[in-house]
């Protein structure tokens, strides 16, 4: 079994900052693509950043692109996502994921593992 338990959601003023992570237990660790999805009441999960076995990263919507940062530890199995200069429309149940393809890919439909989302809040 792989478990996936994120941490650091909360809520923030605008402008504010936070960093998620997210611990993986169950297999080896670095063998994963990582990846940070969101959604919002009402609105489809949303693919916000991943990176792969070996650190490469890749950013979903403009807007998150350079304010938001993914990052991996695999000594530690976990994974980081900072968000800087968070904005109201940030606002979402934030989700990480483990794939079998290592490079990390962007879709809901190629990540086999979940956790249980950690909610960020950002108040204007």
């Amino acid at each position: 079994q792989v478990h996936l338990v994120e941490s650091g959601g909360g809520l923030v003023q605008a402008g504010g900052s936070l960093r998620l992570a997210c611990v993986v237990s169950g297999r080896t660790f670095s063998r994963y693509g990582m990846g940070w999805f969101r959604q919002a009441p009402g609105k489809e999960r949303e693919f916000v950043a991943a990176i792969s076995w070996n650190s490469f990263t890749a950013y979903g919507p403009d807007s998150v692109k350079g304010r938001f940062t993914i990052s991996r530890d695999n000594a530690k199995n976990t994974v980081y996502l900072q968000m800087n200069s968070l904005k109201p429309e940030d606002t979402a149940v934030y989700y990480c994921a483990a794939s079998n393809l290592v490079q990390g890919p962007r879709t809901v439909s190629e990540y086999d593992y979940w956790g249980q989302g950690t909610q960020v809040t950002v108040s204007s």
